[in-house]
């Protein structure tokens, strides 16, 4: 069967407007999780140490910060509620400058930091394999996006 040139084009435009949705999909995921991640993978020069839970609300969970590097210790910092688990644990952090806001460290934080891109793996896979007939790239994008969460999970 032969294609006329206007059907050609049609595919053509679906595909560049599927492949525009994924890199839209890959950047806001990389830039989400960048806006964590900056604190973590560039710490050289900020202020680290171990924060305690003391309490937890719906969003945010407060603490005390114990630096281990010279830094001053402050009587209440914040973090996402998600990182923390209960009143009482410790982890290390990385303040954020100019804030009272702390960032978790090491690996737990590191795969957290990066939750919003395997999400965003996660969702432009089934773009990928659905519109744009990739199934081998959809796969891989997938099975990259799951393994973040899962390994995500299981670190917090």
């Amino acid at each position: 069967m032969k294609r006329n040139p206007s059907h050609r084009a049609l595919l053509f435009g679906r595909s560049a407007v599927l492949g525009l949705v994924v890199l839209v999909l890959l950047v806001a995921g990389a830039l989400a999780s960048w806006d964590s991640a900056h604190h973590i993978v560039l710490a050289k020069g900020r202020e680290h140490g171990t924060m305690t839970v003391t309490g937890c609300g719906d969003e945010v969970c407060t603490g005390t910060f114990a630096p281990g590097d010279g830094a001053a210790a402050r009587a209440r910092v914040s973090v996402d509620s998600s990182v923390a688990a209960r009143r009482g644990d410790r982890f290390p952090v990385v303040v954020k400058p100019g804030t009272d806001e702390v960032v978790r460290t090491g690996a737990a934080g590191f795969l957290h930091a990066w939750v919003p891109l395997g999400g965003a793996l996660l969702l432009a896979a089934l773009v990928i394999g659905g519109g744009l007939r990739l199934t081998r790239t959809a796969w891989g994008a997938g099975i990259a996006g799951g393994a973040l969460l899962l390994a995500a999970f299981i670190a917090l």
